[in-house]
């Protein structure tokens, strides 16, 4: 994703629920799928290697998962460069058209919206070879991965819960500066009161992200566990990595989907905004800027190894 959008699309709670289903697979094939830039079109042709070590830093991999896992990486890779690519051109300019004008709320939400569908129609793509995979996992890769979700949560405890809530609104707020500056360029004075007068900042729930985190782990475990030994890419193994991801998407936890649509709310009302106050220097900075991006997207159609 093109910087600048990525930023920008973090600004949506909407984005950040996909949790471990979907980066079993996805993990930064996902993130460098629409980047820009030489640096990271270098990511996206190598994102089957660099997706696997993550993945394997998590589930310690034997030798023939992964062959396997590389193996799939690779075709869901050049599944996506020839499918998914293309849309994120027609996206970009489309973005392009929009930019110079004023938006709403309401087409902020839509476009998140839109790229949601995208994360589904991936994960639908790589369902089959996660099914494949899911039942061989051994009893002590998976405890790996349970630890490994330990360590990740103590380092997240630590930054958000570890904080007052006056500290860990600067946070926030030094998160969404950061990334809307990489789209728009330095803000001026008004807009960073906006943004730090914004709602998406003051109801961000940290316990409550940090339990629904915790949910989905759990979920992971669970799910492959009761998969081992199973046989791989079967009805019942599918029908239970289809409703894996399912609950990936669309958390089961009431309380957190009213937080998310709330946050989701707010955060397109605060972006619209921003945008609406941009300057001209601005909005020509953002133009530009997804014109490059658009041309970069456009090379790593082509530009396989």
């Amino acid at each position: 994703m093109p910087v600048s959008i990525r930023s920008t699309i973090r600004l949506f709670p909407i984005f950040h629920i996909i949790g471990a289903p979907a980066r079993l697979f996805l993990s930064l094939l996902l993130v460098v799928a629409l980047s820009g830039c030489s640096a990271v079109k270098l990511g996206y042709n190598n994102a089957p290697s660099l997706s696997y070590w993550w993945l394997d830093s998590y589930l310690d991999f034997d030798d023939a998962q992964s062959l396997k896992v590389r193996a799939d990486l690779g075709t869901l890779q050049d599944w996506h460069r020839a499918n998914e690519l293309p849309l994120y051109v027609a996206l970009l300019e489309k973005l392009q058209r929009m930019a110079p004008a004023s938006t709403t709320p309401e087409q902020v939400c839509n476009l998140a919206v839109e790229l949601r569908g995208r994360v589904q129609v991936v994960l639908d793509q790589a369902e089959p070879a996660v099914a494949a995979l899911a039942p061989t996992f051994k009893a002590e890769q998976l405890e790996h991965l349970a630890k490994q979700y330990d360590k990740r949560n103590q380092k997240w405890r630590a930054e958000w819960l570890g904080e007052s809530p006056g500290e860990r609104i600067a946070r926030r707020i030094r998160q969404l500066v950061e990334r809307t500056e990489m789209l728009y360029g330095r803000l001026e004075e008004p807009q960073l009161a906006a943004l730090r007068a914004s709602e998406t900042v003051t109801a961000f729930d940290a316990s409550l992200s940090y339990r629904e985190a915790v949910r989905r782990q759990q979920d992971t475990l669970q799910t492959l566990r009761q998969l081992q030994n199973g046989a791989p890419g079967d009805a019942r193994t599918r029908t239970a990595v289809h409703a894996w991801f399912t609950r990936a998407l669309n958390s089961p936890d009431a309380a957190y989907r009213n937080y998310l649509a709330k946050m989701t709310q707010e955060s397109c009302k605060a972006f619209a905004t921003l945008h609406n106050s941009a300057t001209p220097a601005q909005r020509a900075r953002l133009l530009e800027t997804l014109k490059d991006y658009e041309t970069d997207a456009r090379t790593l159609i082509t530009a396989k190894p």
